[in-house]
């Protein structure tokens, strides 16, 4: 069995990053909107899976930076994505270590909600729901729209914006 270290990703991981996501995404716009993520200041957290024994890059999970706002206070969060796992990693655990590595710290760091859009089978074990998101002003909402609430409860009030950083509009522009 392979043994994986999750870490803060580095400079230094740049390239290693880029071709991961290059290689794991049909696109390159996955990797894009993570340098253009950086270069807006938006990339709160990218997290690395290495495989201690090769030293190589297993896989990825960025957070960057989101605003939102209840009761019309804006509200600390976050978005999930990408997350991404090299083939050879997939199946064993990686991307469910990153996730749960990405919860951790921003749970610890104060963020209220963390926001994903992505497979409700495979995001649920972890406690995103599309009910968490519900009733925020996204042009992803719906079923695959989810948040998790990370400090056990928001604050009273309507739910207003959930704005992803510029960078994944982009991104949306680029989708097939």
């Amino acid at each position: 069995m392979k043994r994986i270290v999750v870490q803060r990703a580095a400079p230094k991981d740049a390239y290693d990053i880029d071709d991961l996501l290059r290689t794991c995404f049909a696109q390159p716009a996955e990797a894009m909107l993570v340098k253009q993520l950086a270069m807006d200041g938006d990339l709160v957290l990218a997290l690395i899976a290495r495989d201690e024994a090769s030293d190589a890059i297993a896989g990825l999970v960025a957070l960057s930076k989101m605003h939102v706002a209840i009761g019309g206070d804006p509200a600390p969060a976050v978005a999930l994505a990408p997350l991404a796992v090299m083939p050879d990693y997939r199946r064993s655990g990686v991307a469910a270590a990153l996730v749960t590595a990405a919860i951790e710290q921003m749970r610890d760091a104060g963020a209220l909600l963390m926001f994903v859009l992505g497979e409700p089978g495979y995001y649920g074990r972890f406690g995103f729901s599309s009910e968490s998101a519900e009733g925020f002003d996204s042009p992803y909402a719906g079923p695959y729209f989810m948040a998790l609430e990370l400090q056990g409860g928001l604050p009273c009030g309507p739910r207003g914006l959930a704005d992803h950083a510029p960078a994944f509009a982009a991104l949306a522009e680029t989708d097939p």
